[in-house]
């Protein structure tokens, strides 16, 4: 794959590259570049983790080796459970993404965060990040930051450390880890360690519209890989998804970064007298459809219900056992 074809499937469903002038010499000097994202596994993937392992799968189709962080003690100092369950979480997540069809190599974090070097770096970057920039850069990330724990003031400074120290050359996340990416990309210099490229991808909106991203936490907006059949199904089909509408169309996300990302298309089933069946191949042709009227919302929904669950169904087995 040329340089060129590599950039473009890089490029697909994010919402920036800092900086792609970087990336693009990474890609000329280095054959096989590094490419990591972290997840905390305090409990079962949602949709929007999904979406940045499929971005995960573009860059190891563009020939770069992936790290796939779980992020044990990111977790745990983020308040998300005990290190019990969170350690348990941590097995059944690396099962799951490698069933969904991830090639990564997975690493824990408290499998090397407790060494020296590594906490060395973390206490001369603190030494010169204040405070408020901390917080500022923990704001999309913590629960409950008004009343912020010491424990999460050390979250991105433990993030932008995990960069070196699995000698990363490019760190993707969603947008909401842009702050953190940044205060990574402006002080780890200072430790030695080259400025990440950084590659954001979107945040799913919530299934509920009104701008607000997915999230498990309020009923029906969002997906998680331990919902049911059926809760997979009400979920979708009560999802906001306005005809001719792709603004806040959570739907519509689910369709461009999950689904056309595995190559196979979205087969529309719908009578006759409403068109008939329709398969579409790629998520431009798809969305012209839809917002020039020819494809209804539910015949949508109904197709993106029964896709989702296939695609999600190999890394969902491990989460709805017992």
């Amino acid at each position: 794959m040329d340089i060129t074809s590599k950039l473009k499937l890089i490029k697909r469903n994010t919402v920036e590259i800092i900086e792609e002038a970087e990336l693009i010499e990474l890609l000329k000097k280095k054959k096989q570049p590094v490419v990591y994202c972290g997840y905390e596994p305090s409990r079962a993937p949602h949709l929007g983790n999904l979406v940045t392992t499929t971005k995960l799968m573009d860059f190891a189709k563009a020939g770069f080796k992936v790290k796939f962080l779980l992020a044990d003690m990111h977790a745990y100092t983020n308040l998300k459970g005990d290190i019990k369950e969170i350690d348990r979480q941590c097995k059944i997540w690396e099962k799951a993404i490698k069933a969904f069809g991830l090639d990564a190599e997975f690493v824990k974090g408290s499998d090397f965060q407790f060494k020296k070097e590594y906490w060395m770096d973390v206490i001369n970057m603190s030494l010169k990040i204040s405070v408020q920039r901390g917080l500022r850069a923990m704001q999309e990330l913590a629960r409950d930051i008004e009343n912020a724990k010491i424990s999460q003031m050390l979250y991105p400074l433990m993030q932008s450390e995990d960069i070196k120290a699995l000698e990363c050359d490019v760190a993707v996340g969603g947008i909401d880890q842009r702050k953190v990416h940044m205060l990574a990309r402006e002080n780890l210099p200072a430790v030695g360690w080259q400025k990440p490229i950084v590659v954001h991808t979107p945040m799913v909106v919530s299934l509920l519209g009104a701008g607000q991203k997915m999230s498990k936490s309020i009923p029906g907006s969002g997906i998680s890989l331990d919902d049911s059949d059926e809760e997979i199904d009400k979920a979708i089909k009560n999802a906001y998804c306005p005809a001719k509408i792709i603004e806040n169309n959570a739907v519509m996300q689910l369709a461009q970064m999950i689904i056309f990302p595995r190559d196979k298309g979205l087969r529309i089933e719908r009578p006759e007298k409403f068109g008939g069946n329709v398969m579409f191949e790629d998520y431009e042709t798809l969305e012209k459809a839809f917002v020039d009227g020819k494809l209804h919302p539910m015949d949508l929904k109904n197709a993106v219900a029964k896709e989702l669950k296939i695609v999600i169904a190999p890394a969902r087995k491990f989460f709805l056992k017992g």
